[in-house]
Formats: structure tokens, C-alpha cells, sequence
């Protein structure tokens, strides 16, 4: 059980009709990849929202699984501020995201 995650920090993110494409390929090919590259994720998946309003943009989630809170809170300290930077730099006002921490209880 030591091995296994314990913590799901689960990112939302609404992405604009006009960056979508790109953006998903930069998701998928280089920001999940860095998010786990810094040794506090075990791995990060991505997920679409279904049955949501999409006449904005596209909904997504990306769940990154932590093995516990002390690595979580390495990331949140120490790599969170600069991945949202680089993020807001490339795609300005095109997305808008929002946090939750969860819990696996079983």
C-alpha cells in the first residue's frame, strides 16, 4: 500500500474553441509530462467532460496522483507557481482552470 497514490490533485480546465487543438497537444506532450517530472506525481491523466456546456470551449480535467501530501505539498511549493507561469505566457486568457485535492479512501 506505501506504493500507492493517496492523493488525486484534479486540475479543470475550460479551454477557448481557438486554442483547443493546440492546446491539447501541448497537454498531452508537455505539461502532464513536466507535472510528473517533478518527482511528486506518479502519474497524470486526462479526462473530458461530458454532457457539459461547451459553447465557450471544452472542458477537461487532469488528474495528477500524488503518493501523499508531504509530495503534494513539495509540488505546491516548489514547482506550482512557475507551471502556471508558462502555462498563462502561452495561452494567455484562452483557458481558465480551477483545483481540487481529493482523498482515495479505498
Amino acid at each position: 500500500m506505501t506504493n500507492e497514490a493517496k492523493i488525486i490533485y484534479n486540475v479543470t480546465t475550460k479551454v477557448s474553441h481557438n486554442i483547443h487543438d493546440k492546446w491539447l497537444q501541448w497537454i498531452q506532450n508537455e505539461h502532464i509530462p513536466a507535472m510528473v517530472a517533478t518527482g511528486c506525481f506518479s502519474k497524470g491523466i486526462l479526462l473530458k467532460l461530458k454532457e457539459h456546456d461547451d459553447e465557450e470551449g471544452m472542458t477537461y480535467a487532469v488528474q495528477y496522483y500524488a503518493k501523499n501530501e508531504d509530495l503534494l505539498n513539495t509540488y505546491l511549493n516548489q514547482f506550482a507557481d512557475d507551471l502556471r507561469k508558462e502555462s498563462f505566457i502561452k495561452w494567455g486568457d484562452q483557458f481558465f482552470s480551477f483545483r481540487t485535492i481529493m482523498e482515495i479512501v479505498n
